[in-house]
């Protein structure tokens, strides 16, 4: 049961992260606007670079992206929490019923990864070269989070047998 528990604390607390994160897009929607408008015009990056083709000054495409990513983060948060919930039904179930439980929660946890990977590490940190920026530079924070979700993910998808405590 120890390792049940710890397993839905888990998953309820990057819920809670989500929570807390789309909270802060949708009240403070200009500062993070911010992040992504110089991230896409690339106006940080280091001068003289050849990929400044690449840049993005169109306002609607900024607000595009940064809308998609608030859409996503919605669409984690309320899974993350959907399947804290089934995972809380599912405690004192037999193990492959609460192993099936897991179904929601790796969703939404795979989910975040690939936001992360994609949208913060491949597009921001390569395509529009971000890691160029000491000022718009999100990578180190983006694989922080990723590694994060992803060792509650390995953690919540170890199979549950009768042993565990």
């Amino acid at each position: 049961m120890i390792t049940r528990a710890a397993k839905i604390v888990l998953v309820a607390i990057i819920a809670l992260f989500y929570t807390l994160v789309v909270f802060n897009n949708l009240t403070d929607f200009g500062s993070n606007y911010q992040f992504v408008q110089h991230v896409l015009a690339m106006d940080t990056t280091m001068p003289g670079n050849h990929g400044m083709w690449r840049a993005l000054p169109y306002p609607a495409v900024y607000y595009t992206f940064y809308w998609t990513i608030i859409a996503w983060e919605i669409v984690t948060t309320l899974l993350l929490w959907l399947g804290v919930a089934t995972l809380v039904r599912a405690r004192s179930k037999a193990p492959a019923d609460f192993n099936a439980a897991k179904g929601i929660s790796i969703l939404a946890l795979s989910l975040s990864m690939v936001m992360w990977l994609l949208a913060f590490h491949t597009i921001g940190g390569e395509w529009f070269l971000m890691w160029q920026s000491h000022t718009w530079n999100g990578q180190e924070d983006s694989f922080r989070n990723f590694v994060e979700v992803a060792l509650i993910l390995m953690f919540l998808t170890r199979p549950e047998t009768e042993a565990q405590p």
